[in-house]
């Protein structure tokens, strides 16, 4: 396994222990991301995009890259904690885009987006949660479909939530960053990860919009999910079938990339798309024994609701 391979694993440990609610204290904490790798230099991190490189992918690849670190009041440093303000600054500047300290002093960056209906991944969402004081007092970057991530409160984690209702709305990205994800098609244009799966299509033939029907319907694009039976990630691959693949399942692109090879490989083994849907949800071994897709109210409406996300992705 190579230095990068072993970082993404230790990643992937510690995030685990996040999504089971075990938080280490903190000294903990600081050893275990340090070693990790989590120092919130530029360069290139575990999703191999390069520090100073900004476009919408790479900062929700650069966003996901915190999850599981504690909330910190005023916290900048990822080895010990992060407030809100921290998490969003870190990352931008991490991608080579200077934003101001605190939270209302970001709410005046960029530019305003008028609603959450026009909000692309990337920008930032602030809300005004005081009632003792008028003003912005939260931030957290948008990555798609009513979700962001942030850094939340005192007692919990950076991690993926619902944005509710956002009080305001701004755009820091330059203009071509935003219309990065658009190349892969329109479709797909402000959908997380657009570029992982417009590549990992390529690469293995499978239908882009397939991808990310998929990884809509496993995880809501939740790239730290764990189901209660253990399925992990973006993809929501079982540990063992990871394995077999050689998939880090908590690395969107290992993931997506491993999603794809996989999906390829179940259409050319059972000669059609809706075959190879059941048996990415219910196993190949199942589909073979029923000769097709297996009669599981589960497996049945998990075939149709990925088709019918795939077919409003094109």
């Amino acid at each position: 396994m190579d230095g990068v391979m072993q970082v993404q694993a230790r990643i992937g440990e510690i995030q685990s222990r996040f999504v089971f609610g075990a938080r280490p204290a903190a000294a903990n904490w600081a050893s275990a991301a340090s070693a990790a790798g989590l120092t919130g230099t530029t360069g290139t991190d575990m999703y191999g995009m390069t520090g100073g490189t900004a476009s919408e992918s790479a900062v929700v690849a650069e966003a996901q890259k915190y999850l599981g670190v504690p909330y910190l009041w005023g916290g900048t440093d990822p080895t010990k904690g992060l407030d809100c303000s921290g998490f969003t600054q870190l990352v931008y500047g991490n991608l080579g885009i200077d934003l101001p300290r605190v939270s209302a002093q970001q709410a005046t960056a960029g530019q305003p987006v008028a609603s959450l209906a026009q909000a692309r991944p990337g920008d930032l969402v602030f809300f005004d949660h005081s009632s003792s004081r008028a003003g912005i007092d939260h931030v957290g970057i948008y990555i798609g479909n009513g979700k962001m991530v942030a850094a939340p409160q005192p007692g919990e984690a950076v991690k993926v939530q619902d944005v509710g209702n956002p009080a305001v709305i701004r755009r820091v990205l330059p203009a071509q960053a935003t219309t990065t994800a658009g190349a892969t098609g329109s479709a797909l244009a402000g959908v997380p990860y657009a570029d992982l799966f417009s590549r990992a299509g390529s690469r293995y033939g499978v239908d882009a919009s397939l991808l990310a029907a998929v990884a809509q319907q496993e995880s809501s694009f939740n790239a730290s999910a764990v189901s209660p039976a253990g399925a992990q990630g973006l993809m929501q691959f079982m540990p063992a079938t990871a394995k077999g693949l050689g998939v880090n399942a908590l690395d969107p692109a290992s993931a997506i990339d491993g999603a794809a090879k996989y999906l390829s490989s179940l259409t050319k083994q059972f000669g059609s798309t809706d075959l190879a849907l059941a048996a990415y949800n219910a196993g190949p071994g199942t589909v073979s024994r029923y000769g097709g897709i297996p009669p599981y109210p589960e497996t049945q409406n998990y075939v149709r609701s990925v088709l019918t996300k795939a077919e409003a992705y094109r």
